[in-house]
């Protein structure tokens, strides 16, 4: 990576990323393209507490490890995590990969199917393609965005859909790094470019859209080397119609730094 100037899109390991490509010799250019808004409603979490109580979830889907411990967080504010936990024991629990797994065991909660590697929707829904969802509830912890893939395949299947948020993606508060960068894609001045979310890549091009450069953006990645964390992230930059040159397997930042070091060898 020596000298090789690359724009670093996360927000919440950004610095910590971006310090890593300095450590490999790179010129880090941090422009974070996202922002974490809580989105806790705690009388609605002590209603599901509550409801659960008198009608159980067959599934339990937690999608990531921030949210776990937010909700957690939420049922410890309020009282009610014991209550809570006693209905996860009726349920079957299923994680989406190892940042709720973790969160999940932190609480003594027992996991009964986990999604495979890369962690998809794809996957969970594999995980639980042979339960039994007709007429029965499922809650699932929503991350930044609903989730519609795998709310309209549990509503297929003839479950209840019960969503609990707990943060909500927004574009960060401050665009200005992000129009730093769109301008420096636009001079050709970086080399490669690093997306660990997918929401990353659409508030980008919403920034961009603001200004009137969608295209010249899409034209200036698509003269870039684009890093993708995993296929969620690469499926959100094709949709943009961006090509991936790089994207990591496991879907882990150490892969994805690994791969973009030996591209720019």
């Amino acid at each position: 990576m020596k000298g090789k100037r690359i724009a670093v899109l996360e927000a919440r390991l950004g610095k910590q990323l971006a310090d890593l490509v300095a450590q490999k010799g790179g010129v880090p250019l941090h422009a974070p393209a996202l922002a974490e808004v809580p989105d806790l409603d705690p009388p609605a979490i002590a209603e599901l507490v509550r409801s659960l109580e008198a009608r159980g979830a067959t599934l339990a889907i937690f999608q990531t490890g921030v949210g776990t411990r937010a909700l957690f967080g939420a049922t410890d504010r309020l009282g009610l995590t014991a209550r809570f936990l006693a209905q996860l024991e009726k349920a079957t629990v299923v994680a989406r990969g190892p940042k709720p797994t973790g969160a999940l065991r932190a609480r003594g909660v027992r996991i009964d199917r986990s999604a495979l590697d890369p962690f998809t929707t794809h996957e969970v829904l594999a995980a639980i393609g042979d339960a039994p969802l007709a007429g029965q509830r499922v809650i699932v912890q929503r991350y930044g965005v609903a989730n519609a893939e795998l709310d309209q395949a549990l509503a297929g299947r003839g479950a209840e859909v019960v969503e609990i948020p707990t943060y909500r993606w927004s574009l960060p508060p401050d665009t200005a790094p992000l129009r730093d960068l769109i301008a420096a894609l636009e001079r050709h001045e970086i080399d490669a470019a690093v997306f660990t979310n997918a929401e990353q890549a659409r508030n980008l091009f919403a920034v961009a859209r603001d200004l009137g450069k969608a295209d010249a953006l899409r034209a200036a990645l698509n003269a870039t080397l684009v890093a993708s964390i995993g296929p969620v992230a690469s499926a959100a930059l094709r949709e943009a119609k961006v090509a991936v040159g790089i994207e990591a397997h496991p879907p882990k930042l150490g892969a994805l730094l690994s791969a973009l070091e030996e591209a720019l060898a």
